[in-house]
């Protein structure tokens, strides 16, 4: 019988790829790896310990996930946010989580609900633990926003919100994550925000997330243009 499984050194390869995607994503996210630094294969091969093979396709991931670009001639390179990709992605950004809230107030269940709320429980430790200087939410089910596009259950806002567009999100977030003059504001929004949710007033939630979202882009479009 014909199997369509891979050889097991194929396997192996997929699985570097996978692990070594995840680690340059996080390192794109948070910084680490800046804006607009040109990706050696041999320093990142080395960095992380894997052959040129499954890096170079872990690099192709990124691509799709908009992390990294390719110049022609020049090779692949972090992306760089300036003010008009920012700006184009924070309008598309409130558009979609607004609908996403609208439509999470009529489909999510009390138990995820309660996830919700102790998610922000959670955060809201990790935010007084880091005396108020920053609110940074892990992805997946850790993310605040990620949990609600999934209670959406629209698959066209989960892929996306959670898939397409997620982690380029995550790395705008980023940013304002570190404002310290948002941490606790960012956490009352939240909340108000789910409680809208919790109330199935699908209008105010989607309300609430915009302004969120707004208030958001026009903090870190303030730090950028002092960095100009």
């Amino acid at each position: 019988m014909l199997t369509t499984s891979l050889p097991s050194t194929q396997k192996k390869e997929h699985t570097l790829s996978d692990k070594v995607c995840l680690q340059l994503t996080q390192a794109i996210v948070t910084g680490e790896l800046p804006q607009g630094e040109k990706l050696s294969e041999a320093d990142l091969a080395t960095r992380y310990g894997i052959s040129r093979g499954p890096l170079r396709e872990a690099i192709r991931k990124l691509e799709g996930m908009r992390l990294v670009t390719r110049i022609p001639h020049a090779g692949a390179r972090v992306v760089n946010l300036n003010i008009k990709t920012m700006a184009d992605l924070y309008q598309v950004r409130e558009a979609l989580e607004g609908m996403a809230c609208r439509v999470a107030a009529n489909t999510m269940t009390k138990t995820e609900i309660t996830a919700l709320n102790a998610l922000l429980d959670q955060h809201e430790k990790q935010i007084n633990a880091a005396n108020g200087q920053q609110y940074l939410q892990n992805d997946g089910d850790f993310d605040f926003h990620y949990l609600i596009a999934q209670g959406s259950q629209n698959q066209l806002l989960i892929d996306l919100l959670s898939g397409e567009l997620y982690q380029l999100l995550r790395m705008c977030r980023f940013r304002t994550a570190k404002l310290a003059e948002r941490t606790t504001l960012a956490l009352q929004q939240h909340r108000h925000i789910m409680q809208a949710i919790a109330e199935h007033d699908g209008e105010l939630a989607e309300l609430l997330m915009r302004r969120h979202i707004s208030g958001a882009w026009k903090s870190i479009r303030t730090l950028m243009d002092e960095t100009i």
